[in-house]
């Protein structure tokens, strides 16, 4: 082998590791957000459940947010038209409601509940003035603030709906901050709004779904996604999702939770050696 082959080869060899490394990066990226989506989420459903049993004083109920203090307890905190918090609903884990711990004493926000309850305000403000959200019928938005590890302050907004049988992606967008809570930048996260039948009276459940993404600066599964599909995975069984863009291919196993990111021409190329392999799989698939 000639030397230049020989360093080719080597360079070659070392951008695709370097590639797989960083799609790694950003696997794990996107699924830490996901999570830390899911897991105000389910604070949320839960803690609006728990909280709405037992506090009669409806007409003084101003909001509500969820977050995940510093011990790692999932809280969801109500709040009044005056800004005092008027219920605070802490979780286990395991998000089991008859095991929260309710407290109805009226207070004022932590100095980090300030800082969520601020962001969500100005993201709330700005639903109502910016046209790049779309408004459907039967479809709500769950305005959700994060405030991650590296400090970096978002609101992600997520569709929605009272529908039974239905799992809603898309129609969603984040707003990042600035430090001073400013608002930095609105972006959309799908191009549209897709729905899903949880189960088909045709085929009944399905166990893994797929869509695209078309937006050049969501060309990954996102965050959202992610929340999503954990969000739902109780009712849907589904075992992994798949989304697909021009360059890359998420791949979500639902059973471990695992992310894995792969270039779309690369996995195409598996598949087609695959193929090539093993021809009477797909023969048998294809009669299928």
């Amino acid at each position: 082998m000639k030397i230049k082959t020989f360093y080719l080869l080597l360079f070659v060899m070392f951008s695709i590791q370097l590639s797989a490394q960083n799609l790694e990066k950003i696997a794990q990226e996107i699924k830490d957000e996901g999570i830390q989506l899911y897991r105000s989420e389910m604070a949320s459903w839960y803690g609006t459940d728990v909280f709405i049993e037992n506090y009669k004083e409806r007409d003084n109920i101003g909001g509500y947010f969820s977050y995940i203090k510093e011990d790692e307890v999932p809280t969801c905190v109500f709040y009044s038209k005056e800004n005092k918090v008027i219920g605070t609903i802490s979780f286990p884990t395991s998000y089991e409601p008859r095991n929260s711990k309710l407290d109805l004493s009226v207070r004022d926000f932590t100095e980090v509940e300030k800082e969520y309850f601020t962001i969500r305000k100005a993201a709330q403000e700005r639903l109502k003035m910016d046209t790049i959200f779309k408004f459907y019928n039967n479809v709500n938005y769950n305005i959700v603030p994060i405030i991650n590890k590296n400090k970096e302050k978002k609101v992600y907004f997520l569709s929605g709906t009272n529908l039974n049988n239905l799992v809603l992606f898309g129609n969603d967008y984040l707003i990042d901050f600035n430090k001073d809570n400013s608002i930095k930048k609105v972006q959309k996260l799908h191009n549209s709004l897709l729905s899903f039948k949880i189960y088909d009276e045709k085929i009944g459940k399905t166990v893994s779904g797929i869509h695209s993404h078309v937006l050049e600066d969501w060309l990954f599964i996102t965050p959202t996604d992610i929340c999503t599909l954990m969000l739902y995975q109780k009712f849907t069984n589904w075992e992994s999702y798949t989304v697909v863009s021009k360059k890359y291919t998420s791949l979500w196993n639902a059973k471990s939770n695992h992310l894995m990111i792969m270039k779309t021409e690369v996995l195409e190329k598996i598949q087609e050696d695959q193929k090539k392999r093993h021809p009477e799989r797909y023969q048998e698939q294809e009669k299928k």
